[in-house]
């Protein structure tokens, strides 16, 4: 199925997001027999992202995807979702309020014997593309290109 970018379908749908409030995380399309189009969210506001603001954004979505037509008349499901707390961190901004927190790394090469650990995230370079971490007393930087994920750490007290 031939599907426009994923680029002109965000320049499309940004004003849309704006005008709910929220800004566009992520935007994925996935073809096969049930081709779906997913829209994920994200906010700064206090509570994220709920269901009312996924339902006033689809329903807003909706003529602008009709107008821009991105599967070229082929029939696709759009779906409208928060990225979730454990989402990978994927933009700057995603580093920059998790400075200070404790974050799940999962590396490619074991650092100390570890691919999977927790940390502190200390500080984030995007010039030098590293972040800055503290792990039990240590303090160490790692380069992005040695991360596969980071993600805010979750405890469930």
């Amino acid at each position: 199925m031939k599907v426009k970018s994923v680029q002109e379908i965000e320049e499309a749908l940004r004003p849309v997001a704006a005008s709910v409030g929220v800004e566009i995380y992520e935007i994925v399309f996935k073809q096969g027999k049930n081709p779906s189009l997913t829209v994920f969210l994200d906010t700064d506001a206090e509570g994220g992202i709920d269901l009312d603001t996924c339902e006033k954004f689809h329903n807003a979505a909706d003529s602008v995807l009709d107008e821009l037509d991105p599967t070229f008349g082929q029939p696709y499901t759009l779906n409208v979702s928060s990225p979730g707390l454990d989402r990978p961190f994927k933009k700057a901004k995603d580093y920059l309020r998790n400075i200070g927190k404790k974050v799940e790394l999962k590396l490619y090469a074991p650092y100390k014997g570890e691919k999977f650990f927790e940390a502190v995230l200390l500080a984030y370079d995007p010039v030098a593309g590293n972040v800055t971490l503290e792990k039990g007393g240590e303090t160490f930087k790692l380069n992005l290109t040695q991360i596969v994920k980071m993600s805010q750490a979750i405890d469930f007290d």
